[in-house]
């Protein structure tokens, strides 16, 4: 009988002991952030302490797998909820590629940077890029975009002359009334708006927590966009000083700007240029006094019919300060910055090529022109260097640089090492549509405009609408599936060090606003008229995509106006003048207190980011250290929503305790600290319709 019993006994410890908790898929996590990458940012030929979290007491084994090899993971820590198990890899210069491999009893799960693979294989591996930095300064930033022509006319003398100079086909306009809504061909429409506006802001800007200002093109230009430089070795007067002035208007029916003689010397005077710098410098120098970068827009792809070294206007061609330009003269030294197609053609030679055809925005032809090649990597070096100091460069359509991929890789390579030698905490961010990924290897750009894992999700998820207000589409709107998996797999295809430093945009100048997005309306100004763009328009889903943007991975870019109301189609109506003195004050609140909540709150800025909630119109996730949390829950839908918020699946330490600190409706919004109650391990929350909620963490005396 005792041998039975003994047996009994036995049989029984063991089943006990076989037995184990169901295997908790939801617990798994791993990231490349700082929370389970250290260090975040490894060197070449250095080493590297992986982590990955389990639910505490619930798997046998982790394997860290890289290629063909399995590296068994040793559990190095745990808490109340979770173990942490650590691997550390040695890295080459190489890109390293590993996922996990989870054992719990019988059970074996792939975990890769889109979770546990439904196969038992891994097509999404998380990645390692050594020797991938990015500017500490930048990761997560408040970035301020600033369109200058629109922002502020601080200097009424440099204000553009109507009749000044002839562009695109008609004379150029002064436009009298600063909150005139732009024509639907505005180009030559000019409100005055220049550097001593921005200087005269800078206060507003530290005030509302800017960080960082990413200025659309200065160099000078004849354009209100300025996107066709003239000079890029100069700011534009007309942006700047004019301490020289003089010379004539063209008179009516004349187009010939070699008889501009105003623009000529206002444009190209030694004086101007030399006192317009020096304003620039003064403005970085109050700016960095404040504790705001700047950010340039280089456009080196192509440059302008004005530009000196085309000199397609003839403004440069009798003047003593300057060489001859490529129309003018076959013997000129920027002949070959150009491609001609008529080696016939001089004087005056207009078979040039065009980007996209236009003849007013000339091709730079850098695989022809080592000249040109050095040239602008001498001009992205001098921006960034005394006395200068710029802070980085945004590059405008930066991968049609050359005429090759292999070329514009070549080239990014040389400009980032000139760029960085010159200016260590440079950021270099380019426009880029499409896969990002070629570009983000450590070697070319710090990361790019945002727009397909942030603007178009965001903006499909809260209005159904498209990004240019052309198509709405329903099956989108409130679709939180299709918003989470779009934000994971083009996020993807960037690293941390390129994520963090993104600019994550809800509009800009090329992009309808997106205030005006709220309002379901599908067409441009010139088929729906500018005050289409003003009817209908839902604040409360603006709220809802400024908390969005405060909260998400990456540098929120704040489109000037955006938070004082601004609404506009595309452009030109998107490049509205800021609406100084008729502010949307209670917006502008909303945004000082998200971008205070951003600020404030470590793990957000560099922090891991975890799905929630994941239901149609309600979703809700967590940004979280191993020691700080905040969550944010947003329901688009028009009624009332409940919502369970597991916080067991963010990291929640013993004790923590849960704060909202920001509730919108659609009768307004609330920065009252109100305390939470958590109930095992979920926050259950009553939503308004279109609502949403953030909440911190604090820590109790417990602790």
């Amino acid at each position: 009988m005792a041998l039975q019993d003994g047996n009994r006994i036995e049989n029984s410890q063991m089943y006990l002991f076989q037995m184990r908790p169901a295997f908790l898929k939801r617990a798994l996590y791993s990231d490349t952030t700082e929370n389970y990458v250290e260090p975040a940012e490894p060197n070449p030929y250095g080493q590297v302490t992986i982590k990955f979290r389990t639910a505490k007491n619930n798997v046998d084994r982790v394997y860290l797998v890289t290629g063909e090899e399995e590296n068994l993971m040793t559990k190095v820590s745990e808490d109340r909820s979770f173990d942490y198990y650590a691997y550390t890899a040695y890295l080459s210069d190489s890109e390293f590629l590993y996922h996990f491999r989870v054992v719990s009893g019988k059970a074996e799960v792939i975990y890769d940077s889109v979770g546990v693979s439904k196969e038992n294989v891994s097509y999404n591996p998380f990645s390692i890029i050594p020797g991938y930095h990015t500017p500490d300064w930048a990761k997560g930033a408040v970035i301020y975009q600033i369109f200058t022509e629109r922002f502020n006319n601080g200097d009424k003398s440099n204000d553009v002359v109507t009749g000044e100079y002839n562009y695109v086909g008609g004379h150029v306009q002064r436009i009298e009334d600063w909150y005139q809504l732009p024509a639907c061909d505005d180009t030559k429409e000019f409100y005055g708006g220049d550097l001593q506006g921005v200087i005269d802001k800078l206060d507003y800007l530290k005030d509302l927590g800017i960080e960082a200002i990413y200025f659309n093109p200065l160099f000078v230009s004849p354009s209100n966009h300025k996107y066709d430089t003239q000079d890029y070795e100069h700011i534009d007067p007309h942006f700047g000083k004019i301490v020289k002035d003089g010379g004539d208007c063209l008179p009516e029916g004349v187009y010939d700007n070699k008889r501009a003689t105003k623009y000529q010397i206002r444009s190209t005077s030694v004086e101007n240029l030399k006192a317009s710098d020096e304003l620039f410098c003064e403005l970085v120098r109050q700016a960095h006094e404040r504790g705001i970068r700047i950010i340039l827009d280089g456009v080196f792809n192509h440059c302008g019919s004005f530009n000196k070294w085309l000199d397609r206007e003839r403004i440069y061609e009798d003047s003593e300060d300057y060489q001859n330009g490529a129309y003018v003269d076959s013997l000129s030294p920027y002949r070959d910055y150009f491609d001609f197609r008529d080696w016939g053609g001089w004087p005056y030679n207009g078979s040039y090529d065009g980007w996209w055809g236009y003849d007013t925005l000339p091709k730079l032809n850098y695989e022809a022109s080592r000249n040109l090649y050095d040239k602008v990597i001498e001009i992205a070096q001098r921006w960034v260097s005394p006395p200068f100091n710029v802070d980085g460069w945004r590059l405008d359509v930066a991968a049609d640089l050359g005429h090759s991929p292999e070329f514009n890789h070549e080239f990014y390579k040389r400009f980032r090492k000139a760029v960085k030698e010159a200016n260590p905490n440079a950021i270099i961010l380019a426009e880029h549509y499409g896969d990002p990924k070629p570009w983000l290897n450590g070697k070319e750009w710090d990361s790019v405009m945002n727009y397909d894992a942030f603007m178009e999700p965001v903006t499909w998820f809260l209005t159904g609408m498209q990004k240019h207000s052309d198509d709405f589409r329903g099956d989108m709107l409130g679709n939180a599936d299709a918003f989470f998996n779009t934000m994971l797999y083009a996020g993807n295809r960037f690293s941390n060090s390129a994520t963090l430093v993104a600019m994550n945009q809800l509009s800009n100048h090329d992009h309808s606003r997106f205030l005006t997005r709220t309002n379901g309306k599908v067409g441009r100004v010139n088929t729906l008229g500018s005050a289409a763009a003003d009817e209908g328009v839902d604040k409360a889903v603006m709220r809802l995509a400024v908390m969005m943007q405060m909260t998400w991975m990456g540098a929120p870019t704040i489109y000037y106006g955006d938070e004082a109301g601004l609404t506009g189609f595309t452009d030109p109506d998107n490049r509205r003048t800021y609406p100084w003195g008729r502010e949307d004050g209670e917006l502008i609140g909303f945004h000082r207190e998200m971008i205070s909540i951003h600020k404030r709150n470590r793990e957000i800025k560099t922090g891991s980011i975890k799905k929630l909630v994941s239901e149609p119109f309600l979703i809700a996730y967590g940004r979280f250290t191993a020691t700080e949390c905040t969550v944010v829950v947003i329901n688009r839908d028009g009624n009332e929503r409940t919502a369970g918020v597991p916080l067991w699946e963010i990291v929640v330490p013993r004790g923590t305790e849960f704060d909202r600190v920001m509730l919108s409706t659609r009768e307004g919004y609330s920065a009252e600290r109100v305390p939470v109650t958590v109930e095992g391990g979920k926050m259950i929350l009553n939503m308004p319709p279109v609502s949403g909620m953030v909440f911190e963490s604090r820590r109790n005396s417990e602790q």
